[in-house]
């Protein structure tokens, strides 16, 4: 039986210094923190002598700088650069990486291609002071993307990277994006899990880029393997991971049945729901819930339980209205 789901968001690192976090694996975390980003994004070096980084993070010459100090100083190489996905806090730090190493990238693609009709999208009134707190482009690190990166290696699941002294397993697990990848050290015991699994949060699923259905797929991909520890880019290490995972399908599913008892009384729009499901969210993450919201209700349409109806030449969004199939 898993235990309750618990968020924890007690993380204070220190900036820019490598440190050790379990047996085989160092951690150095840039200095981005923010509501998408909580204490901002680590980057994770395995191995030693010649090592594998994950995830070299935002593009920030400070942060590369100091991944690469940190092993100069220990006389150590860079042979690896593995990459979970292509958000701006976890890829764009990839191509002056490979510049200073050579090193090789493995990542399961390039970024996911917006469709070409717009979306019916809600627009957020402003603040008082004339901002918008709601505008993805200004608050959101979710809602763009490394259009740049493009690995030398196309890794999707069942791959096996080898370096010195260690072995890493490819999972695609689409869902927070279509191209998220976490990487398995079977010898280690655990799984990097990106954004995909958080402690310290939920991760957000924001069409068309995140998919509900595949996002429940790939936890319960993670969830049936060995591996007992989780290590996300955003936070701290999860140490029972597969329980942690059957606690997100729970929390997702009864999501699902808490948006559709919105619609059962008659809500028909995306932040009307947001309001009544997320009660005191910080609001610059109004736009994410927004756009989860919208990923349950994307699937419930697949499965012919939702209606929806959009604005003449745009595609169902968080603008569309929604209503219980008859």
């Amino acid at each position: 039986m898993s235990e309750p789901l618990f968020f924890d968001r007690d993380f204070a690192p220190p900036y820019g210094i490598i440190e050790d976090l379990v047996p085989g694996v160092r951690r150095i975390v840039a200095k981005n923190p923010g509501p998408y980003t909580f204490q901002g994004s680590a980057t994770f070096v395995i191995g030693r002598g010649e090592v594998g980084i994950i995830d070299p993070g935002p593009k920030d010459e400070t942060h590369i700088d100091a991944i690469v100090t940190a092993l100069a100083q220990t006389g150590e190489t860079v042979s690896h650069i593995l990459i979970t996905h292509t958000h701006p806090d976890h890829s764009p730090g990839t191509a002056m990486l490979k510049e200073r190493t050579r090193a090789v990238t493995y990542g399961f693609g390039r970024h996911p291609v917006e469709p070409d009709t717009p979306e019916d999208a809600f627009v957020y009134p402003k603040s008082e002071n004339g901002a918008d707190p709601h505008d993805p482009e200004a608050s959101s690190e979710e809602h763009r993307g490394d259009i740049d990166f493009v690995p030398d290696h196309f890794t999707t699941t069942g791959d096996v990277i080898a370096g010195s002294g260690w072995r890493a397993e490819a999972l695609h697990t689409p869902g927070h994006i279509a191209n998220h990848l976490c990487f398995a050290f079977p010898d280690l015991g655990l799984v990097f899990t990106g954004d995909h699994v958080m402690g310290w949060s939920t991760s957000v699923i924001s069409p068309p880029g995140g998919d509900l259905s595949d996002y429940l797929a790939s936890l319960a991909l993670l969830r049936d393997r060995p591996e007992s520890v989780y290590v996300p880019t955003h936070g701290k290490p999860i140490p029972k991971g597969p329980d942690f995972a059957t606690g997100l399908l729970a929390h997702r599913n009864n999501r699902t049945e808490q948006i559709l008892g919105q619609l059962r009384i008659g809500t028909t729009a995306v932040p009307t729901i947001v309001e009544a499901l997320y009660l005191g969210l910080d609001e610059r993450l109004i736009p994410a819930a927004g756009r989860s919201v919208l990923a349950h209700l994307l699937d419930l349409l697949q499965r012919g339980l939702v209606v929806a109806e959009a604005r003449e030449g745009h595609r169902i969004g968080t603008g569309s209205s929604f209503r219980l199939a008859s």
